[in-house]
């Protein structure tokens, strides 16, 4: 959409109004003279050397150009998609037991591997990419890095393991995000709070102040999963902490909506995708939600993903282009009048 921040001065369109009536008199002034010649075909040699429109290109591009340039005084604006400025993305990914199911082709974790690969590449190469799994707890498997190779390695050595953790695995994002924040992590990874062997001088936190759902653009989540939470953190306090630090939580859902029943390691595992609560986590971040019930679907919204997190769209003003362009056009009619006539228009 185009704006304009001196919209007043698109008054000084008219003038192109007498420019164009002025053309037209002066065309209708000229008078064509009489010439006699002997032979018809002198005269359709001579008509064809300068064919009809060649008169008038020049003055219609330099009319043109005079409209970009009184265009381009009053500062136009426009909405243009360009690249974020150092950013991180951290692949929040389910491990689960469940993700062997093959119900998506050859299987749920091999399809999901195979999308984040794809999603890694089409990434630009200055964001830099984490990675978190998540199972029954939740672990950091590559820390943020502009290095493709750790991340595609570490996508690579996923294992999987009982138990369904999202709220775990968002928590340690927004930790992996937030490194100085202080976010407790007993629960998100299992391990047991020993707070008497903290040191009492230990280096607090700073202060932290919310801010308005969805507006960190320096970094996102993208979390994956075919199931619904059996343990760990509440996804509704971790959807709130991601929130209150204006982080976007792009969440997948894979699999059969209806679900099914896996056996993995002797157990067998019931999982059904939980698609109320993955949109519930994305809209209360500004993000968006996505269901992917097949190998392509999941290729598709990861390549859908790396444009939408890679670039941010924001209104930019374009009156140099506008002035360029109108500079270009004036140039271009004075070159053709000057060689075609030997004058300049």
């Amino acid at each position: 959409m185009i704006g304009f921040l001196w919209p007043e001065l698109l008054w000084g369109l008219l003038l192109l109004v007498p420019v164009l009536a002025g053309y037209v008199l002066l065309l209708r002034r000229r008078r064509p003279s009489t010439l006699k010649v002997a032979q018809l075909a002198l005269i359709r040699q001579a008509a064809g050397r300068h064919p009809a429109w060649r008169r008038h290109l020049p003055p219609a591009l330099l009319w043109l150009a005079l409209a970009l340039l009184l265009l381009a005084g009053a500062r136009p604006t426009a909405r243009i998609k360009l690249p974020m400025q150092q950013q991180t993305i951290v692949l929040a990914m389910d491990v689960s037991g469940s993700m062997r199911a093959t119900d998506v082709k050859p299987d749920r974790i091999t399809a999901a591997q195979e999308a984040a690969r794809t999603f890694v590449h089409q990434l630009p190469r200055d964001i830099r990419i984490g990675v978190v799994s998540f199972a029954g707890t939740a672990s950091v498997v590559q820390a943020p890095t502009v290095s493709r190779d750790d991340v595609l390695a570490a996508i690579d050595r996923f294992q999987l393991q009982r138990g369904t953790a999202i709220g775990s695995g968002l928590v340690l994002s927004l930790a992996t995000l937030f490194p100085e924040a202080g976010i407790d992590l007993d629960e998100a990874t299992g391990r047991s709070a020993d707070r008497a062997r903290r040191k009492p001088d230990a280096k607090q936190p700073p202060p932290f102040t919310p801010v308005p759902p969805g507006s960190y653009n320096s970094a996102a989540v993208v979390l994956l999963t075919d199931g619904q939470t059996t343990t760990g953190v509440d996804p509704v306090a971790a959807t709130k902490m991601a929130a209150e630090r204006g982080i976007k939580v792009y969440t997948v859902g894979v699999g059969t909506r209806d679900g099914g029943t896996v056996e993995f390691d002797g157990w067998s595992l019931r999982a059904r995708l939980d698609e109320d609560s993955l949109r519930r986590i994305a809209e209360a971040t500004h993000a968006s939600y996505f269901y992917a019930g097949s190998a392509e679907d999941l290729r598709q919204v990861y390549a859908g993903l790396s444009s939408r997190i890679a670039f941010e769209v924001k209104e930019t003003e374009v009156t140099a282009l506008l002035a360029l362009a109108g500079g270009l056009l004036a140039l271009l009619a004075g070159g053709l009048s000057l060689w075609w006539f030997g004058r300049v228009v």
